[in-house]
């Protein structure tokens, strides 16, 4: 049933007006009047334009009303509310909802949630103490609720697509893979087959949960690959204006020197001799002699010493007779 008019109310625009101004942050945010608006049986809503910034398609709304048979109007409520064509935020969601991981800070407590899906029951007590005491103690099922599959690859994922999985500019750099580390240490259950926590104080990842095919540059095995030195040696110098005296040994001294190799030699080259034949002696003698004193010319220009005396092989043979006597 529609409203019917009341012209007491809707004659009320001036004192609407006035309290529109009044919750207004400036006077000119209340533009021009709109319209009223029946709302119940003496019950009125007069609209007038926003002009604030930001507020397109809004309106100031004051709704007014009186009393039965009453001549006065009086404001119930003055808002600002959104018209069809007004510029509208996000749906409004609770904070429990809005929070990101990260948003936690110190001191700051996540509401309950007892339908998590990543959730699912760790223990039910099944009334046998013996039963109930394996379990607690030996098999470590005292917490109310643990990983549910849906936790667990959930967790998987988000680990191995993030910040320490595979495809990390330093993992893509590094030589080796945590997973032959000495300083990771494994974890246990499903999770432990692709992850492991890291140990190491030098690494980025210290204290972290790393895949095993992660890797940085602080890995147990690895070492810095050799460069080359920043100072290389420079060219050797050359001083062509220098001259370096060489003592060399007089020609004598260099004689005296090859004597023991020349006496060798000439032993070696001789002939063998037969048994009982007698050597000549003179030979090697003259040999050795020559070498020792050092004869300079070999061609006969000195005569060495010991020779002057030595018969000569021709005049012995035209002194013998004619008759061979």
């Amino acid at each position: 049933m529609a409203a019917v008019k009341d012209a007491v109310l809707e004659r009320a625009v001036d004192l609407a007006r006035q309290v529109a101004v009044e919750i207004a942050e400036e006077p000119h945010d209340v533009g021009e009047y709109l319209g009223a608006v029946r709302e119940a049986e003496r019950l009125v809503s007069h609209r007038f334009a926003c002009t604030a910034r930001g507020y397109r398609g809004w309106a100031w709304t004051v709704t007014v009303a009186r009393v039965p048979r009453g001549r006065t109007a009086t404001v119930c409520e003055a808002e600002l509310l959104p018209g069809d064509d007004a510029i509208l935020p996000r749906p409004w969601v609770p904070w429990s909802e809005r929070l990101r991981p990260g948003d936690i800070g110190p001191g700051d407590v996540l509401p309950f949630r007892p339908d998590d899906p990543r959730l699912e029951p760790g223990f039910t007590p099944t009334g046998d103490p013996e039963v109930d005491e394996v379990a607690i103690d030996e098999l470590a099922l005292a917490r109310v609720r643990v990983l549910s599959p849906q936790g667990i690859s959930e967790a998987a994922e988000r680990w191995y697509r993030g910040s320490r999985g595979p495809a990390t500019p330093g993992s893509v750099a590094s030589t080796g893979a945590c997973g032959s580390c000495g300083f990771l240490v494994p974890l246990q259950g499903s999770l432990g087959t692709l992850f492991a926590v890291c140990a190491n104080e030098w690494s980025p990842d210290d204290g972290k949960v790393v895949s095993l095919d992660h890797g940085c540059g602080a890995h147990s095995e690895t070492d810095v690959d050799p460069a080359p030195t920043e100072w290389p040696a420079a060219d050797p110098l050359l001083d062509e204006n220098a001259v370096d005296v060489l003592e060399l040994p007089a020609r004598g001294e260099r004689a005296a020197e090859a004597a023991p190799a020349a006496e060798v030699e000439t032993v070696a080259e001789a002939e063998p001799v037969a048994e009982g034949e007698p050597v000549a002696e003179v030979a090697v003698t003259e040999v050795v002699t020559e070498v020792a004193l050092g004869t300079e010319d070999a061609s006969g220009t000195e005569d060495a010493p010991g020779t002057e005396d030595a018969p000569d092989a021709g005049t012995d043979a035209d002194a013998r007779p004619a008759d061979g006597s």
